[in-house]
């Protein structure tokens, strides 16, 4: 006889599952953690800025990475009108609260490096 899942029955536990995956759809990638990161430490940054800091990431990918975060509100992006043109990148009230998941994640890796890799 197979066990019926849990979650399944109960309306709060549905509702939890709905948000895990609705927060994993937003942050999911193997770029916007580091993003995140990165803008949380340095503030505001120009696109150029964060393709150097973001190792390994093509500018296509940032472009489009960035993209996804300001229609997640959780980044704003701003037009300086300079020459050539300068475009700022920010995080909003919004993309601040996921520090507590960075810093999570971040001590997390810590530890693993420390324990596994090393």
């Amino acid at each position: 006889m197979k066990k019926q899942a849990s979650c399944n029955t109960s309306p709060q536990c549905r509702k939890k599952i709905l948000a895990i995956k609705d927060a994993m759809e937003i942050l999911s990638g193997k770029w916007k953690f580091h993003i995140l990161g990165t803008l949380l430490l340095n503030d505001k940054m120009r696109f150029m800025d964060l393709l150097r800091e973001v190792d390994g990431i093509a500018a296509k990918m940032l472009s489009k990475e960035l993209h996804d975060m300001e229609m997640n509100q959780l980044i704003t992006r701003r037009v300086i009108d300079t020459k050539p043109v300068t475009v700022e990148y920010e995080l909003t009230e919004y993309g601040r609260s996921v520090e507590p998941i960075i810093n999570e994640i971040a001590g997390w890796g810590m530890l693993y490096r420390k324990g596994v890799v090393a």
